[in-house]
C-alpha cells in the first residue's frame, strides 16, 4: 500500500498520515528511493558488497563504482527500490537502510511468476530494529501487487545471520548452487 507520494509505510510525516505497517520501527520511514538517494544508495550497496566478502562472495565493491550507481539508478527509475529513512531528530532524512527487487524475466516458461530481491542492506546500528524486516515487507507487497507468485532470493552460504534472517520470515532452500576454484580440482586425471 503507498500513498501518493510513493510511500509505502511510515509514521506522520509533512502534516498527513501514511499507512502504518506494524513491522515498521517508530523512528523510520520506508519509501521508494527516488533520484537524489542514488549517490547514498551506491556507497550503501559498495558497503554491502565489501561487507559479503567476508561470507565469499566475488564481487568487489570499489571496483564497480560506476556500474553500481548505475544500477542504483536504474532501480530508482523503475521503482524498485525502497529506502528506510530516520524519521525524526539530527539524523531525519538520513537513508539507514534498503532493499532492491524485481521481477525474474528469462526465456522459458514457468508454472510461476517470480520476484527476486537483489539486495538487503541496513546499517550496523540500526540491525536488530525491525529496520531489515520491513524494507522486506515493502517489497514483497510490492511484488505482490505487480502478481508475482514467488518471491526468492540468494544469500551467500556463510552469511549465517541472513540465511537465518530470511528463515524467519518463511523463506526456505529451494536451490543450491555450487562452485570450485579451477585449480583445485581434486579429481585426478585418469580416474574416471
Amino acid at each position: 500500500i503507498t500513498d501518493v507520494d510513493g510511500r509505502y509505510v511510515g509514521r506522520r510525516r509533512n502534516a498527513r498520515s501514511v499507512t502504518v505497517s506494524p513491522k515498521v520501527p517508530e523512528n523510520v520511514v520506508i519509501e521508494r528511493g527516488n533520484s537524489h538517494d542514488s549517490d547514498v544508495l551506491a556507497e550503501l550497496l559498495i558497503e554491502l558488497a565489501t561487507d559479503q566478502r567476508q561470507h565469499g562472495s566475488h564481487l568487489w565493491g570499489e571496483d564497480n563504482r560506476s556500474q553500481i550507481h548505475e544500477t542504483m539508478l536504474q532501480h530508482v527509475v523503475s521503482g524498485t527500490v525502497y529506502v528506510a529513512r530516520c524519521a525524526e531528530g539530527s539524523d531525519a532524512e538520513r537513508i539507514v537502510g534498503f532493499v532492491t527487487f524485481g521481477t525474474e524475466s528469462g526465456k522459458y516458461d514457468q508454472d510461476s511468476f517470480r520476484g527476486i530481491i537483489h539486495n538487503i542492506y541496513v546499517e550496523p546500528e540500526a540491525r536488530g530494529d525491525r529496520v531489515g524486516s520491513a524494507l522486506l515487507d515493502a517489497a514483497e507487497r510490492e511484488l505482490e501487487s505487480r502478481g508475482v507468485d514467488i518471491v526468492a532470493l540468494q544469500a551467500m552460504a556463510d552469511n549465517h545471520a541472513a540465511i537465518s534472517f530470511y528463515k524467519q520470515h518463511g523463506y526456505t532452500d529451494h536451490r543450491i548452487e555450487l562452485e570450485k576454484p579451477i585449480n583445485d580440482d581434486p579429481h585426478t586425471p585418469g580416474e574416471d
